[in-house]
This record gives C-alpha cells, sequence and structure tokens, in this order.
C-alpha cells in the first residue's frame, strides 16, 4: 500500500498529514509512525496528523507524537491540517474540527489560519517545584494539553534541554506529564518563550499549545494583555487571543501561519531494510 502524505509546517513546528478518510492509515502502528517521524530515517516531523471523518464536526483529526504515542491535539498541527482540509475540499474556509480534546474551530485566510482554542483548564498559579536541588515558580494550565510555564530573565541562558526534562516527568505531573515552557516578558503585549515538548522530548521550534499556555498565564499575572504577540525559537511571531473572566478565559484564539513544505508518498508495510 501506497500512502500520500503532505509535509507542512506552523512557525517551524513541522508535521506528516494524511488523508485517511478511507481508514486505511496503520494508526495502531506505533512503531511505524516513530520510525516516519525520525529525523535522519524517516520523512521527520514532530508529529503525524490523520484527517478521518467525524459524526459531530467537518472531520477529525488524530495527532500522534513522534515517538507513536497519540496525543489530544496539537495547536500549531491543528492551523496546518485546517489548511490542507480547505485545500482538498474535506471543509470550507471557516470550519470545525473534532479532536480527543474537544471541538475547535478555524478560519483560513491563504497561508494564515486562526484557531480557537479548547476552553483552558486545570489551572495552577505560583506553586513551588524542587528540580536537581533548585526551587522554582512555575505556573501550569492546560490549553488542549498541559503545560508548565516557568517565568525567567535571560531566556537565551535557559536550560531547556536538561530542565525541561526533569520538570517534564516530575511526579506532580504524573502520569501524563508536561510540556514545559520558559518565557520572557518584553512588553505589555508581548513575550518570547522557548519549550520543551513531551513525546518529541526535545525543544521545539514552536508549539502552538504552549504559546497559548504563556499568554493565557502572562495575562493572569497582570504581566501582559491581549492580544500577545509570542515570538517563538524559529523567530515566528504568532498572535493569543482571549477574553478572560472569573473562571478562566474564553474566545482562546492562536493565529499564523501554516506553511507548506513538500508531498510524497509512505510505502507500507515498509520494505525490511526499514
Amino acid at each position: 500500500m501506497e500512502i500520500p502524505f503532505w509535509k507542512m509546517h506552523g512557525a517551524g513546528n513541522d508535521f506528516v498529514l494524511v488523508d485517511d478518510r478511507d481508514g486505511q492509515f496503520p494508526a495502531a502502528d506505533a512503531k511505524w509512525i516513530a520510525a516516519v517521524a525520525a529525523r535522519r530515517t524517516g520523512v521527520g516531523c514532530e508529529g503525524v496528523i490523520l484527517i478521518q471523518p467525524s459524526g459531530s464536526a467537518d472531520f477529525r483529526m488524530r495527532f500522534f507524537n513522534p515517538d507513536g504515542a497519540e496525543a489530544d491535539m496539537c495547536g500549531n498541527g491543528a492551523r496546518c491540517v485546517a489548511r490542507l482540509a480547505h485545500e482538498i475540499g474535506v471543509a470550507g474556509a471557516e470550519m470545525t474540527i473534532e479532536t480527543a480534546a474537544g471541538a475547535l474551530r478555524a478560519r483560513v485566510r491563504g497561508e494564515r489560519v486562526k484557531l480557537w482554542m479548547t476552553t483552558p483548564r486545570d489551572w495552577r498559579m505560583n506553586r513551588r517545584l524542587t528540580v536537581n536541588g533548585r526551587d522554582f515558580v512555575y505556573h501550569y494550565v492546560n490549553s488542549g494539553v498541559p503545560h508548565v510555564v516557568i517565568e525567567v530573565e535571560d531566556l537565551a541562558s535557559a536550560d531547556v534541554a536538561g530542565l525541561g526534562r526533569a520538570i517534564r516527568r516530575h511526579e506532580d505531573f504524573r502520569p501524563a506529564g508536561t510540556n514545559v515552557n520558559f518565557i520572557h516578558v518584553t512588553g505589555a503585549g508581548a513575550l518570547r518563550i522557548r519549550t520543551y515538548e513531551r513525546g518529541v522530548e526535545a525543544e521545539t521550534l514552536a508549539c502552538g499549545t504552549g504559546m497559548v499556555a504563556a499568554g493565557l498565564i502572562a495575562g493572569r499575572l497582570g504581566r501582559t494583555r491581549p492580544p500577545v504577540a509570542v515570538t517563538c525559537a524559529s523567530g515566528d511571531v504568532l498572535t493569543v487571543d482571549y477574553r478572560l473572566r472569573e473562571d478562566g478565559a474564553e474566545d482562546v484564539t492562536l493565529e499564523g501561519p501554516a506553511e507548506h513544505v513538500f508531498r510524497g508518498v509512505l510505502p507500507y508495510p515498509p520494505s525490511r531494510s526499514q
């Protein structure tokens, strides 16, 4: 079997996308999905995304991390799949997307996509954490997937890999673990961010749900006000907007580019050499 795919990225956050409306994609083969995502021996990506039929939305988005494990959703991935779905006729320019985290809305305008996120939940503000003998103040919110946010003075010198890895697997966030974001506020409506992503198990150039978590938490701390221009490690700037209320936030949006890289075909089952 040959499986056509598209390679896309959102602010450097890259994905392999497949139109799986016929249900033929081997979604249960986590080892093979991980091989596809591998940088040196596969296509290379930070997530594999399927477009599948939905009974409640224009389509269902399934998202797999580079280790082959399925995750609830991905913000930049959802923006990429929204653009693709529109271009191949699965949905109009305004659409709804079914995800394991809940229903999303998206609007496509050329290469720019605006995504209405799920309602943030599980807030934890001004908590303390001891990691490797050091104490940190952190904040936490599930913006579709779980995120820790730590404000730092010098983002360039932040130990994203080492500290991010330790916090990601800390007992306070078991069993699912967490993504870890380091932020530096640069103005009333701007911040910079670096993210350690679970599943990727490394720093990534961008993380949509992490950018949303950072924008929301910076707002709760009174450090910024919406809309917030969030600059990620790739240098791209995405816009996080929201309306706050006593019990959380509503109308949370993430807007930025979703770009094509190339198209290809995946053979399955793979050859023995793979």
